[in-house]
């Protein structure tokens, strides 16, 4: 039985927490009911609107660049269909389910607004398919980001319809069923559309920011475990913690590198690796920029991040639609469904991610260098010349890197003219979801490298006893790669050590460890 408490849509704003809820754990989703009042309430004023003489985009027009058609009655219901049939133009491989179960919250978050001028029964239908967990087959090409992520959001409409392909296993293996077949044994009906209906089904930016929402939910650990590697690297290496200390860094106020330093700090408490100035000692004055500097680094990340989430928390309580009701019974065309805000920040985060990468990348380099690492051997191999250590894993990582820098390059400036130049300018922000997720799965991959490292060169300091003791959170976080990963010996089979390193990283077994060993979350 599902346990995660339900999401409630129309009463409060959805949280990022609530996408994630339901994108990734299969939250129940419910619809308020002042939410299916206002459903009810605007849905009265497009029926007014169906019946008046005039024509009204989306009502009683065709769309687009066919706005100045106008639609007899009798042909709306089949004008509605062919909009949602014709949208559903996606290709390529499928796209992940949390993305489109995200998706599809979003939508009927829009349509629980009261804005869009749909019947409940439409909100009601689209939230007993997610709760039935049914999720339509979605494609990874198709959306320009304007009118908003059309061609996604079609094919969940077509589900509706009893049309198209759904899936309803997790397992990826197994093969998606007819719509109707899945309806059926749900025990739900399809549903015909009416005026309007089928617009407001496509038009929003609901794609790219469900992939913003579970992006940030991602890289907020990302980001801490990227301290913990920098840190761990800065005591395999002998380095220094003094550049950590609260009051340099807030001599430059950036909120996101004082936690950054804070949290380096905190897990090179009481490392005897660390090289502190004793009297009458030569110690190291100053570490290379890929350690000395990551508190900075980190911290921009962090800010960027920040900010992505500021933009996500107005989107996650925005009604994108167009034409939309006005609670004073207006209907008005507008532009919200342009996915720029969306778009710019997904591009943003996909520079701090490249970057983040990169310096992570710098650290592992440093200790398979024999002129930089301080007294380790060549790559950290038992027998440097007969074993080649870790060597092809920095190859790996830098291979990752180079990969992230292209993803870097923004989607958001490449707008291409659609629909005979009424929609002359786009945002492209599904494409920069789509290389943001790939992007944080390599950084994903390129700190679990720089933790594998680091940990290995704790083993060979192990044999320096003149170096002493690793801090705690460090030790924990050796001990923990230690329950799959062999300490340095004879060459074996990398990949599947590489493997065990991400899963530490990617289950949140990294961050345990060192929170255990700190008795306190790191910021």
């Amino acid at each position: 039985m599902n346990t995660t408490a339900p999401v409630i849509l129309g009463e409060t704003s959805l949280t990022i927490a609530d996408v994630v809820s339901v994108a990734r754990k299969d939250a129940r989703v419910e619809i308020g009911a002042g939410a299916l009042e206002r459903i009810a309430a605007s849905r009265r004023v497009i029926d007014d609107l169906a019946n008046d003489t005039r024509p009204h985009y989306g009502v009683s027009t065709g769309f687009g660049a066919l706005a100045k058609v106008q639609i007899p009655v009798e042909k709306r219901q089949q004008l509605q269909r062919s909009l949602i049939r014709s949208h559903a133009a996606g290709t390529g491989a499928e796209v992940e389910r949390e993305v489109v179960r995200a998706l599809m919250l979003l939508r009927l978050n829009t349509l629980a607004s009261g804005r869009t001028g749909v019947r409940p029964v439409v909100a009601e239908t689209y939230a007993a398919i997610l709760n039935a967990g049914i999720t339509p087959v979605v494609h990874e090409y198709g959306s320009l980001g304007c009118s908003g992520d059309l061609s996604p959001l079609a094919h969940c409409a077509l589900t509706l319809l009893g049309e198209g392909e759904v899936r309803v296993s997790q397992d990826p293996h197994a093969a998606p069923i007819p719509a109707a077949e899945a309806l059926a044994a749900a025990g739900i009906e399809p549903i015909s559309l009416v005026e309007k209906e089928g617009l407001a089904l496509i038009n929003g930016t609901d794609g790219m920011l469900g992939m913003l929402s579970l992006a940030l939910t991602d890289l907020a650990d990302l980001l801490r475990i990227a301290d913990v590697a920098a840190a761990a690297s800065v005591e395999a290496l002998t380095g220094t913690d003094a550049v950590f200390a609260a009051d340099l860094h807030a001599l430059r106020p950036h909120p996101g590198q004082a936690a950054a330093a804070a949290n380096m700090a905190a897990v090179l408490a009481d490392s005897q690796l660390i090289q502190r100035p004793q009297e009458g000692v030569f110690t190291r004055v100053q570490d290379a920029y890929s350690l000395r500097c990551a508190p900075q680094v980190h911290g921009a990340a962090r800010d960027t991040a920040a900010y992505a989430a500021q933009v996500a928390s107005i989107e996650l309580r925005s009604a994108v639609d167009n034409p939309v009701v006005l609670p004073d019974g207006r209907v008005e065309s507008n532009g919200n469904f342009h996915g720029a805000p969306v778009a710019y920040v997904l591009d943003f985060l996909a520079i701090a991610v490249a970057d983040l990468a990169s310096i992570s990348e710098r650290r592992t380099d440093r200790f398979l260098d024999v002129s930089r690492n301080h007294g380790l051997p060549p790559f950290l191999a038992a027998d440097a010349g007969l074993d080649s250590g870790l060597m092809i894993a920095q190859y790996t990582a830098a291979g990752i890197v180079s990969e992230l820098k292209r993803l870097a390059a923004p989607a958001s400036v490449d707008s291409i003219p659609s629909s005979a130049m009424q929609e002359d300018h786009v945002s492209m922000g599904w494409a920069a979801g789509r290389k943001l997720r790939r992007a944080i799965d390599g950084l994903g991959r390129v700190l679990a490298i720089e933790l594998l490292t680091s940990t290995r060169a704790l083993d060979f300091r192990a044999a320096q006893p003149e170096h002493g003791a690793p801090a705690p959170a460090t030790a924990a976080v050796h001990a923990l790669f230690r329950t799959e990963i062999s300490a340095p010996d004879t060459d074996a089979f990398l990949s599947p050590t590489i493997a065990a390193a991400h899963r530490f990283v990617e289950n949140g077994a990294v961050l345990e460890a060192v929170e255990g060993a700190l008795g306190a979350p790191l910021s």
